[in-house]
């Protein structure tokens, strides 16, 4: 191959970055990858098997964290249902051990696990196919002029697809949570939630669930990678190529909960409305919204924020992890292309 053949395969543009033809040999290709691309990886960046292993730490990130703070969020939609009986996170953690002993507080586990399973997959996965598509399609310069825009829009249209993926599930949890002997396991719950309204049970709470996860992840994924970046550039004291892979880890989690917090708050009034809605038969989403008030949305915002917070750190972290174990390609902080400094003057 030489300088001025035409390479028709090449890694998104969103991470290329070309050469100094001077100092190369003429006999070479002219491109290369960012730094990330050289070190000893498993897979291509934006590879199948790099978004199946995406795929799979997302299965990994959001099923073992939702399952883990089952008792918290088992109070938290018991807050929001039924707020005349738990008066707060204490009095409901006190109220549901004394009506159904320890156990009662892992309720609803095997539904969260499955379904969150099945959207952290979608999550992950679907965000970095998307990222790299739309990033493909705007331009190595646009991308970072319009980066945020970028996480914005990928982190949605990956969260579309997750939510239509743990909807059945979803339903299915919040029903035994919050509905005290309806149901105490899945496999009564969804028969049981079959029979009496069929298909649309399980779907009824979809539409709330985008409004809730969509805003919800948009911030999650957008706030955490320009957290990421601006810890490097202002609180980390060197380079990220420098700092080790537990260090990188340590970023990531920091940058992890600091999003959680935003999320959270982003996102509780709709998840109020998911909790009352999949608790109640024949309700919907304006009939309940109507009821809560605007109030009575903001209910159990504390625990949300503990919840939340700690699962988005988790996620996060478990996610980089999962790259880092794998040795998938990690892509460093976006920099500006050198063609863009030219247009603004910033280079000679």
């Amino acid at each position: 191959v030489y300088p001025n053949d035409v390479i028709t395969m090449t890694p998104p543009l969103m991470w290329l970055q070309l050469c100094d033809w001077s100092a190369c040999d003429p006999a070479c290709v002219h491109v290369c990858v960012l730094p990330f691309a050289t070190d000893d990886v498993s897979c291509a960046f934006g590879s199948n098997k790099y978004y199946a292993m995406c795929g799979f730490g997302g299965i990994l990130s959001c099923g073992l964290t939702h399952t883990a703070v089952v008792p918290l969020d088992l109070v938290k939609c018991r807050l929001q249902v039924d707020p005349d009986k738990y008066k707060s996170i204490g009095n409901g953690f006190r109220l549901t051990v004394r009506e159904d002993g320890a156990r009662g507080l892992a309720k609803g586990w095997a539904p969260t696990f499955i379904g969150y399973s099945m959207q952290g997959l979608c999550k992950f996965g679907f965000y970095e196919v998307f990222k790299i598509f739309y990033s493909d399609l705007m331009g190595e310069e646009n991308t970072y002029l319009w980066r945020t825009s970028l996480y914005l829009a990928a982190s949605a249209s990956a969260e579309f697809f997750a939510d239509i993926a743990l909807a059945p599930m979803e339903a299915c949890k919040v029903r035994i949570q919050t509905k005290p002997g309806y149901a105490n396991t899945l496999r009564e719950c969804a028969p049981k939630m079959y029979a009496e309204e069929g298909v649309w049970a399980f779907y009824k709470g979809v539409v709330p669930l985008w409004m809730r996860q969509i805003p919800y992840t948009m911030m999650k994924f957008a706030c955490f990678e320009r957290t990421v970046e601006l810890l490097y550039k202002y609180a980390v004291p060197k380079p990220r190529s420098e700092c080790s892979k537990s260090e990188q880890l340590v970023v990531t989690f920091t940058a992890g909960y600091i999003a959680g917090v935003f999320c959270a708050i982003v996102s509780h009034p709709a998840d109020s409305v998911v909790s009352v809605l999949n608790k109640e038969s024949g309700s919907t989403a304006s009939q309940v919204l109507k009821k809560l008030g605007p109030r009575g949305v903001w209910k159990g915002l504390v625990a949300r924020i503990i919840m939340i917070g700690t699962l988005t750190a988790l996620q996060w972290f478990i996610y980089d992890s999962v790259k880092v174990y794998f040795r998938l390609p990690r892509p460093p902080p976006p920099e500006m292309p050198e063609s863009l400094k030219k247009k603004l003057g910033l280079t000679e």
